[in-house]
């Protein structure tokens, strides 16, 4: 037996805990840190914790809109030393994108030095870079000084930070945002904050008001690049019921006249956090693929607006199919998310929709009106107990002063002998001489009475919630004034409409590079495309033991259909087909064919033209070839069939009034088209009538011109109206023998 081994001495530093439960817990610290302090922003003033300590460092920095710009170097340093402690690549990452007018639709630091663009080209170094703060800035920061919202220890309890800003402007919702949390994400597209100003009013006059109501106010996102909205409005209703949704923005482009019936289409606005750059190479390598076939080239003649040029193949092509083409593979057409996961009440993660979020932002304007009013009153009180002391000191000029030359205790003696408190009191013996000849009542009185005026003002508006919200809703029409649409910053960037009806196959067609190829299939199955329309076949190469088994001229851009025998039709696209190089691929890959059934024949529809469809045992009827079309690999069932009846042909009707079937018994019978139904599945109608064995082949003609075929040589035999009356009948009748020269093979050739 082995020697047990020693179990190490407990100490005192180490403690034994069950692994499971601290990852957990440290886990669970780490995903509440960054949902709280990094990735969502709080309801109240629309910001993330860097973002509000760099609008707080570039307050106490002074870098208000009519002061001088600092290095951007300077800010980030006070907001990493002060109140950030996380790296300076971060901070100035989020203080470039507030200064940027194409990234923020209302930005809020005002930016000297390059950047960034468009084009997705990164800002200049910080050292090189200045900013101060714009009017918004301000806005978000108005009340600060005056207790509007509560303060908290920074992380090394060295200063003093804001839990949150006051947020005069709307910031969450015309502004944005985004993160990506633990768990969790927000997503918020900009807005335009006359709207959303307009709703908010709307919100305080009546409290009860629905998400419908708001939207009347409210059409939308409003990106600073601009674009068109192409969902629909119960699309952007949904979104804002629920917090949850997403909104289709496309590029707005022109159709530019060059002369001679030529043009080319302008792009003007692209989608908003699109990479022009990126736009214009992702279209350049679809050019080179051959991905785009309408569009011949792309040029990028962008100065400080956005113009991205866009020449058609030929003159003919319709400018908004090639612009559905480009919506369908390029960012030209973006879909923006809409997920209102936000702090509310700077606490709880929740997904809001647009009510709420007014609602928790007019509560917070409200509560910071109240601490703002409340502060004002404390100072007015404060001033009027020092004013009515000076009131005293001046009706008693020379007494105070004998009392200040002559006591002791000047300030015992002053607050016994006037009835004067402390502050009174010390307010008196702290007055400058030079002070004394501007001590005048009328003055001391007249700013009394102001005070008494304001302070009654305050007490009332503090005593009544009517009150309060007529101020909020003052301000609030102060700042849509202020940002209104008749203001270039204001002015709604982002249009809507309805998306192009062009159907899908029409977008799909666009897309495909139009060429001449023949489809050639293969006696066991295999499948190709030759480039061009082949006339000669018998140059065509096959495995060995295979050959060909029939083959049809087509384009890239063409459908096509193949029957099988058990009466099934497949649709493939002939873009999708393997080239020429070698001997194709099987069939079977394609399209799901059973073992014991094989392709018939195959064809390129017309959906205008019809096919009369025959089984061997010689039931058939019409079905036009559009109903041939399927969009799966199963197929279509077109003619039902049973046993060992199978699909024998599919003739094409071209303007043909009567039917010729021969059966295997060597009989012939002609009767007219019109008496074979139209349908679009089933088995048909009996066509001619056997004792034994079945229908060998049909054709359709016009009656006028007879009735032709080819024997094996190659000769055409033809027989007039007059001498087929023997052979003609009605449908479902045995006929009568085959005419003299008919092929023995029983075929019209």
């Amino acid at each position: 037996m082995g020697k047990p081994v020693d179990t190490p001495p407990s100490s005192g530093d180490i403690e034994p805990i069950d692994l499971k439960a601290a990852l957990e817990e440290r886990y669970l610290a780490y995903a509440l840190s960054t949902i709280m302090g990094r990735a969502l922003p709080d309801v109240r003033d629309g910001l993330k914790p860097v973002h509000r300590r760099i609008v707080h460092a570039m307050r106490v920095l002074k870098l208000d809109p009519g002061q001088g710009y600092k290095k951007c170097a300077r800010i980030v340093g006070d907001v990493m030393g002060k109140f950030h402690p996380h790296g300076d690549a971060s901070i100035y990452d989020a203080l470039v994108r507030l200064a940027q007018d194409f990234s923020i639709r209302y930005p809020l630091i005002d930016g000297q030095g390059n950047f960034g663009n468009v084009d997705g080209d990164s800002a200049a170094a910080m050292r090189y870079t200045e900013a101060r703060m714009t009017d918004v800035a301000t806005l978000i920061l108005r009340g600060i000084d005056e207790n509007a919202v509560d303060f908290r220890p920074t992380y090394n309890e060295e200063d003093q930070e804001p839990v949150v800003l006051p947020g005069a402007f709307p910031n969450l919702l015309t502004n944005g945002s985004s993160g990506i949390a633990v768990g969790m994400a927000t997503s918020i597209p900009p807005h335009n904050a006359a709207e959303i100003c307009d709703a908010a009013l709307k919100l305080i006059e009546q409290p009860d008001a629905d998400v419908d109501t708001l939207l009347k106010f409210v059409q939308g996102p409003d990106f600073p690049t601009g674009g068109i909205v192409v969902d629909g409005r119960e699309t952007i209703r949904e979104a804002y019921a629920t917090g949850r949704g997403s909104f289709r923005v496309r590029a707005r482009w022109e159709r530019e006249e060059q002369g001679r019936g030529g043009y080319v289409v302008v792009v003007t606005e692209i989608p908003y956090q699109v990479q022009k750059s990126r736009l214009i190479e992702k279209i350049a390598d679809l050019l080179t693929a051959k991905r785009l076939p309408l569009l011949a080239d792309i040029r990028d003649e962008s100065a400080e607006d956005v113009r991205i040029v866009l020449e058609p193949k030929a003159r003919t092509v319709d400018p908004v199919l090639l612009m559905e083409s480009l919506f369908r593979l390029t960012d030209l057409e973006s879909r923006i998310p809409l997920n209102m996961n936000v702090l509310s009440g700077g606490k709880v993660p929740r997904v809001l929709s647009l009510r709420e979020v007014l609602v928790e932002w007019l509560a917070h304007q409200r509560e910071v009106l109240v601490r703002r009013s409340q502060y004002r009153l404390d100072q007015i009180e404060r001033r009027l107990e020092i004013l009515g002391g000076y009131i005293i000191a001046f009706l008693n000029l020379d007494e105070v002063i004998r009392i200040i030359r002559e006591e002791d205790e000047p300030k015992a003696v002053l607050m016994a002998t006037f009835q004067l408190s402390d502050v009174q009191a010390e307010a008196i013996l702290n007055m400058r001489l030079r002070s004394l000849r501007k001590l005048e009542e009328f003055e001391l009185k007249r700013e009394f009475d102001s005070l008494s005026e304001e302070r009654d003002a305050k007490q009332a508006l503090l005593g009544s919630t009517e009150l309060q919200w007529s101020t909020v809703a003052g301000e609030v029409r102060e700042v849509r004034e202020a940002f209104s649409k008749k203001t270039k910053l204001g002015k709604r960037r982002t249009t809507f409409a309805d998306a192009p009806e062009h159907s899908s196959d029409d977008i799909a067609v666009a897309l495909i590079e139009k060429e001449p190829v023949t489809i050639v299939l293969s006696q066991k199955g295999f499948l190709r495309a030759m480039r061009g329309h082949l006339t000669d076949l018998s140059g065509l190469t096959f495995r060995e033991g295979d050959g060909l088994k029939l083959a049809f001229p087509a384009l890239t851009t063409d459908k096509l259909v193949f029957l099988s025998t058990n009466g099934r039709a497949f649709t493939l696209g002939a873009d999708k087909l393997p080239g020429g190089r070698g001997h194709g691929d099987p069939i079977r890959l394609a399209i799901e064919l059973e073992d014991d059934q094989d392709i018939a024949m195959g064809f390129v529809p017309d959906p205008a033209a019809k096919r009369l469809v025959a089984s061997s045992d010689g039931n058939g009827f019409i079905v036009s070839e559009g109903e041939l079309l399927s969009s799966t690999r199963k197929g279509k069932q077109i003619l039902n069939v049973a046993g060992a009846v199978r699909l024998l042909r599919a003739e094409r009707i071209n303007g043909g009034d009567a039917v010729a079937a021969v059966g295997d018994n060597r009989k012939m019978l002609v009767f007219p088209l019109a008496q074979v139904p139209e349908m679009v599945r089933g088995k048909g109608v009996r066509l001619q009538r056997f004792k034994d064995g079945g229908l060998l082949d049909i054709k359709v003609f016009k009656l006028a011109e007879g009735l032709t075929w080819t024997d094996p040589a190659g000769r055409v035999f033809m027989r007039s109206d007059a001498e087929l009356m023997e052979w003609r009948g009605d449908r479902a009748q045995a006929g009568r023998l085959v005419p003299k020269g008919f092929p023995k093979s029983g075929r019209f050739g």
